[in-house]
């Protein structure tokens, strides 16, 4: 039963990452706004498309027209989704319902399955509050929490022990670059939502960089029949993207300082491995940011720049859990079940 669960949950990872891309291509295509209801696409599970449903939603929705490319893309999304949440479903009730006991604990398939449903109120509310930035940062925010703990579940399940002398320094260092990545990555989401990529041109400095201020960096939006291309003033957008380029070069900074002693110290293959994917995954996203803006924001680059934001973070937390089972008592680097 356990290689089960570790095949569904490995399986799932996947799903993850499938589930978290689309979510990008739906923002970036202007297609969260596709359907606008839920869970249905103009009260139906699929995308009108025959002569009836057409005239269906056009009664329902008498200020919208079916945009089809747009409504398949966000409803693609929701049904990979809805597949995640089963099968994150299925993972539980493996766990929950089997009567031996094991070193995983039971809460992290509860956290996992609060998460999902949290998730899907997000995308409700993604939806009927017309891309809210505040939600549609928490929906992304919320997709990746997913995807981490989902990986974070098949390293629990694989490993026990590791064999490795890590300081306490290093240790310290992995987990607080860890909590710098997440904040870069909540900027990215903020940026994202309020559609400020665009408005900061130029390397490695934006262009119009005097209108950046603190004081617009902190405006939220005001309240708006929708959100949809962002209703911030220029400003704002400048210093929300010209941020998250400043807090892009402090993370990079944090990684390298928490990698680099495990390059030169770790006596361990693992550890060392781990932290040169970490440092190998951040200069591909740095090289991928700086080409997104000088091609002017193309929508596939700008795509797998958030893919490789998944990435690096996946690879920190496999290189914290690992650290993690560095500092506990341990004879080899096994695998279990």
């Amino acid at each position: 039963m356990s290689k089960v669960r570790i095949k569904i949950a490995i399986f799932a990872c996947f799903v993850a990452i499938t589930v978290v891309t689309l979510g990008a291509f739906t923002r970036l295509s202007d297609a969260g706004l596709g359907c606008p209801d839920w869970p249905g696409c103009y009260g139906f599970l699929t995308v009108p498309n025959e002569t009836h449903e057409l005239s269906a939603a056009k009664d329902n929705f008498p200020h919208l027209e079916v945009e089809a490319e747009k409504a398949w893309i966000e409803m693609i999304h929701r049904y990979f989704a809805s597949f995640l949440g089963l099968l994150i479903l299925a993972l539980a009730c493996i766990r929950l319902f089997k009567k031996q006991k094991t070193k995983n604990p039971n809460r992290h398939y509860y956290l996992l399955l609060l998460l999902v449903l949290f998730q899907g109120a997000l995308g409700v509310w993604t939806v009927t509050m017309n891309l809210q930035p505040v939600i549609v940062m928490g929906h992304l925010l919320g997709g990746f929490s997913i995807l981490a703990l989902l990986v974070l579940l098949v390293l629990r399940l694989k490993y026990t022990t590791i064999t490795a002398s890590v300081t306490s320094l290093t240790c310290r260092l992995c987990y607080v670059a860890l909590g710098v990545l997440i904040i870069q990555i909540a900027l990215g989401g903020w940026l994202a939502a309020n559609y400020a990529a665009p408005h900061c041109t130029g390397l490695p400095l934006c262009d119009n960089l005097q209108l950046f201020s603190w004081q617009s960096l902190f405006t939220l939006p005001e309240a708006s029949a929708t959100y949809e291309f962002g209703v911030l003033p220029f400003e704002s957008r400048v210093s929300i993207h010209f941020i998250h380029r400043i807090w892009a070069v402090i993370t990079v900074l944090m990684l390298l300082a928490a990698c680099w002693p495990l390059l030169k110290a770790s006596q361990n293959r693992v550890l060392r491995h781990s932290a040169l994917v970490v440092l190998a995954l951040v200069s591909i996203q740095v090289l991928v940011g700086a080409a997104i803006v000088h091609f002017q924001f193309p929508l596939l680059l700008t795509l797998f720049h958030n893919f490789m934001a998944a990435m690096v973070l996946l690879a920190m937390v496999r290189l914290c859990f690992f650290i993690s089972l560095a500092q506990k008592v341990g004879v080899k680097y096994a695998s279990i079940n």
